[in-house]
């Protein structure tokens, strides 16, 4: 992202230090359990053709269960559900889809709870990636930060919507991963 196209600190490095706009309070994840698409577009404000071609286009596939085949469902994780709303977030505040898949690819190869530890800043057209509040001020100071996206405060808000919505344990393949399929390995035993 910024004018290099690529999610980078303000100054180019990050800061271990965590200040104020950070939360170091967040819950560990339970594998495995994923959310339909139905379920992940409410939680994170897009519409279902939106996510659909979001997963078509590669810029962001369900990491529980992806499709590979008829009748089977599209199961979105917690941290997939926390991308697709700072996507919607960047998509609502101007940020060009092309910039919006760069960043996605870079904070993509964070593990989950890195991402609750930062603040995405940006001017419209680029977007940096804060890890301590000295660098937001850098930014904001330097005319480089219009708007920010605290990521921990995001985490808190799809963790808050999800616990009141139904999810699912992925189960491996070949052992009814979706009710279409048990029913058919019904027709076949009967």
């Amino acid at each position: 992202m910024g004018t290099g196209a690529e999610v980078r600190g303000p100054q180019g490095a990050a800061t271990p230090e965590q200040g104020l706009l950070f939360t170091s309070d967040v819950p560990a994840l339970e594998e495995g359990v994923g959310y339909r698409g139905p379920t992940a577009c409410g939680a994170a404000g897009v519409t279902y053709r939106q996510l659909d071609y979001w997963a078509r286009t590669g810029l962001l596939e369900p990491s529980v269960r992806n499709p590979s085949g008829s009748g089977t469902q599209r199961l979105y994780s917690f941290r997939d559900i926390l991308v697709l709303k700072i996507i919607k977030r960047l998509l609502d505040t101007g940020v060009s889809l092309q910039q919006i898949r760069v960043a996605i690819t870079q904070l993509r190869e964070r593990g989950v709870q890195d991402l609750a530890h930062i603040t995405l800043m940006s001017d419209g057209a680029s977007v940096y990636e804060c890890t301590s509040d000295d660098q937001v001020i850098d930014l904001v100071r330097g005319g480089q930060g219009v708007f920010g996206i605290a990521v921990g405060s995001v985490w808190r808000e799809v963790e808050g919507t999800l616990a009141s919505m139904p999810s699912e344990k992925a189960e491996s393949p070949g052992t009814g991963d979706d009710e279409l399929s048990q029913r058919r390995r019904a027709r076949k035993t009967s």
